[in-house]
Parts: structure tokens; sequence; C-alpha cells
């Protein structure tokens, strides 16, 4: 019998950025120009997410206010464009939080990033063209989370838009693993993905057995 040492030791990191995809949230200021600001904490379930955000962003205020968004997905090759985005706010006065990390107020994002707006189809804010993935989505719910300091949002996703050359060929709705690169943030740097490690039993599970009424209700928008 093979024993295995224990060699975790006990730490108290100040983030958990393990290691999640970077999306890229359009939203639509008071004056309907749209803010765009980069995040990670974001996670999928069927056609929802869950968004963390920090309670004090302009992206936060727009989310409250407008209840919609569109999750632009970058991939890593335009790591660059999502950089420009850094130490960045569409919140002016800038909070005394955000200016001790060094954000300053810049109203045009997308210019800013050098990324083009696309118009949506089921929602206000643009979808950014250069992003692979761009998903169009309402707010569901919202949550106060610790002190308020920070909030989780529940949106659902209404429309899915792709490039064609992640799209896995001769399907009408599977996104090819191989060639979806996304960005992910780890600990506050970028990496990307590396090569697929090995084959994985839950891909033998159809997709098709994951689909919910979202899906369903969407098409109906």
């Amino acid at each position: 019998m093979t024993s295995v040492v224990d060699t975790h030791v006990r730490i108290e990191p100040n983030i958990l950025y393990f290691g999640t995809p970077v999306v890229l949230i359009s939203t639509l200021n008071e004056d309907s120009t749209p803010n765009l600001a980069p995040m990670s904490s974001a996670f999928w379930l069927g056609w929802r997410a869950m968004l963390g955000m920090g309670g004090a962003s302009k992206t936060t205020a727009n989310l409250l206010r407008t209840r919609e968004c569109v999750l632009n997905l970058p991939s890593d090759a335009i790591a660059p464009a999502v950089d420009r985005l850094a130490l960045t706010t569409g919140a002016d006065p800038v909070s005394e939080r955000k200016q001790q990390r060094g954000y300053r107020f810049v109203p045009d994002k997308f210019g800013r990033a050098g990324l083009t707006p696309v118009p949506s189809e089921t929602v206000a804010p643009p979808r950014v063209a250069e992003c692979p993935v761009s998903m169009e989505a309402v707010v569901e719910a919202s949550h106060p989370m610790g002190d308020g300091s920070a909030l989780a949002f529940e949106v659902r996703v209404q429309r899915v838009w792709v490039h064609e050359e992640i799209r896995l060929e001769g399907t009408s709705d599977h996104i090819d693993p191989d060639a979806w690169r996304p960005l992910i943030m780890s600990f506050q740097h970028f990496y990307g993905l590396g090569p697929r490690v090995r084959h994985s039993t839950l891909a033998s599970i159809p997709e098709r057995l994951y689909r919910t009424e979202d899906l369903e209700r969407a098409r109906t928008i």
C-alpha cells in the first residue's frame, strides 16, 4: 500500500484568483454611452452566470439600473487590448478606494482598448467585435456579499455569438475546445490555455443533455 505524505502548508492569500476566464462586460451609462470593464469573477451554469463585482464600480451601478449587459470573452490573442483597460474606471468621480490603487476616469472605454462596438440583438449594450464569444444577458437577481462592498449578480443569457473559427466543424452549436483559446486571469496575471492534457470522461455526455429551459426561453425573445 502506497502512503501519501501531506505536503500542504497553511497560507492566507489576499486574493483567491486561482484562474478564471477574463470577461469584458459591456453595460450602458446614464447618457447611453457604453461602458466596458474587465472582470474575472464569473462562472456559468447552463445559460446563467454568476458575476462578482465591486459595489462601487460603474459596471455595478449600470447593472442595477438597466438590468442588462453583454459578457464578451476575449481570446489570449487580444490580451494587450484588455490590459489597456487596467486601472481605468467609467465612474466620475473616482472612488477613494480606486484612487489609492491608481485608477483614473476614462469615459471612452472602447476607444481606450482599441476595440469595436457592434449592436446587440436583445439588449442595449453593444458586443465587442474582436471577442470570439459574446453573450447578451439580463440580470435576474443581485446579492450583497459580506459587508456590502461587493455584489453577486445572477444573469440569464439570451443570445450567444461566436466567431466562426471556434465553432466545431460540421456542427451548428458546438464550440471546438481546441480552437477556443480563452484569456485566463490567475493572481492578476494573464495566461492562455496549454494543450489538452488528456481525454475527459465527462466529455462523453452529449451536450444536448445539459440544455435548460432558459435556452428555449431565449428562442422566443
